[in-house]
């Protein structure tokens, strides 16, 4: 087996991949902490032979955790931001003050589309973009919805959105204050991702595919106008690309990869930008 790991700043997201057959066995998510043991949360090592590991944590959660798993498992791979990488080349100044899940993302996603716009909607949403050719233009973050509901410190941050909810309902104005936070944060992020992709699209005269992960891309995807994909694996099909262990991954199929939309024509985009600033 081999275990994926995908350490966040607030959750820590696991599964298991058959080594043979390429195919998910199970999954999980632990809380991140300051000391990440094994237990009942997390799956039996003695089944493991090798190890994948993206994390934006602390140094120390990381390091305990991979001195943990070099000594139960032996092969540990954990990815890092360089400047170039599988035909990408990393647009950050430093390289390697890049997210590595921002990384692993571009990277899945050039595999998987050539050039695209990945938004990752997490504790932050991030958007960057890659254009044909592998450059790496760099990107953008801003606060995510539970990060912009508990800035607001008015008691609302444990009523999540309904993911459900469609995007007509939830950019309508709230008639009471948990509508009214939920449906201003939510037409400030769904906005920011529409504006920046059509900025982005127009200055570099190309029309980018976009894909969406995180654990907020469901609803974001409701207010998204562009066509779209969802692919909740994408960080993971970053460590596939990056340290293929199946003969599915050397021969480029990423686990979970939706079908690529094309994207709308730049004219149309050019065009839908210009009336959005006459507004």
């Amino acid at each position: 087996m081999i275990l994926d790991l995908d350490i966040g700043n607030t959750l820590s997201k696991w599964r298991l991949k058959d080594s043979v057959s390429s195919e998910i066995r199970s999954r999980g998510a632990v809380w991140t902490r300051e000391e990440w043991r094994p237990g009942a949360d997390i799956p039996d090592l003695d089944v493991v032979r090798a190890v994948r590991i993206s994390s934006v944590a602390r140094q120390k959660v990381l390091k305990e955790t991979v001195e943990l798993l070099r000594h139960e498992v032996g092969v540990v791979h954990v990815a890092r931001p360089v400047r170039e990488s599988l035909g990408v080349i990393n647009g950050y100044d430093d390289p390697g003050r890049l997210g590595v899940d921002r990384w692993l993302g571009a990277l899945a996603s050039y595999q998987l589309a050539g050039a695209c716009c990945t938004v990752d909607c997490g504790s932050a949403i991030t958007i960057d973009f890659v254009l044909p050719g592998g450059r790496h233009l760099g990107g953008y973050i801003l606060p995510g919805l539970r990060l912009m509901k508990e800035s607001l410190k008015l008691g609302t941050r444990n009523v999540a959105i309904d993911p459900d909810s469609e995007a007509d309902e939830l950019l309508a104005p709230g008639r009471n204050t948990v509508e009214a936070v939920n449906h201003g944060i939510y037409m400030a992020a769904v906005s920011a991702v529409n504006r920046i992709y059509g900025e982005v699209c127009d200055r570099e005269g190309v029309a980018l595919p976009m894909l969406l992960t995180g654990g907020d891309a469901r609803v974001v995807s409701r207010g998204v106008r562009v066509p779209h994909a969802v692919w909740p694996d994408m960080v993971y099909g970053g460590l596939e690309a990056c340290f293929p262990r199946t003969a599915a991954e050397r021969a480029g199929r990423l686990s979970g990869s939706p079908e690529v939309p094309s994207p709308v024509a730049l004219e149309k985009i050019r065009a839908s930008l210009a009336f959005s600033m006459l507004l």
